[in-house]
């Protein structure tokens, strides 16, 4: 028997949307203020979903303060009051959109987790922006 647990997270962080192939005007006609040259930030809400099967004798999926213990790890102190482009190496070359901060999330835990559980992130940027990712 399969269940889902979830378990939310939050991080503040800044980030400026720009490729540094185009020119400012490039820039602003594609990303407008999230371009702005000294960042802006985000009160990120963070939701992780681990799918798998109820372990008989313990009853859990997985155990939340593991999973809870593995964002704080993995997430909220490689994040959490930082600038990603500049202090978080996977942005180094990566524009950090809601969406490539998802897939970044969910490799760092993907690659922590056993294998069988399916993975779900969802991301908010702000109250009315989110993003969900799972690979699939």
């Amino acid at each position: 028997m399969k269940a889902t647990v979830k378990r939310k997270a939050h991080f503040n962080a800044a980030h400026r949307l720009f490729k540094k192939e185009w020119d400012t005007e490039k820039n602003m006609q594609v990303f407008g203020k999230c371009s702005y040259p000294n960042y802006h930030g985000h009160n990120y809400e963070l939701i992780v979903g681990v799918t798998g099967e109820i372990d008989e004798e313990t009853g859990f999926v997985i155990d939340l303060k593991i999973l809870k213990d593995l964002i704080e790890e993995e997430i909220e102190e490689a994040f959490d009051h930082k600038n990603l482009n500049l202090d978080v190496p996977e942005f180094k070359n990566l524009n950090p959109t809601a969406e490539n901060i998802s897939v970044v999330i969910y490799n760092k835990l993907k690659r922590k987790l056993d294998s069988s559980f399916d993975l779900e992130i969802i991301l908010y940027e702000t109250p009315r922006n989110y993003v969900i990712y799972t690979e699939k």
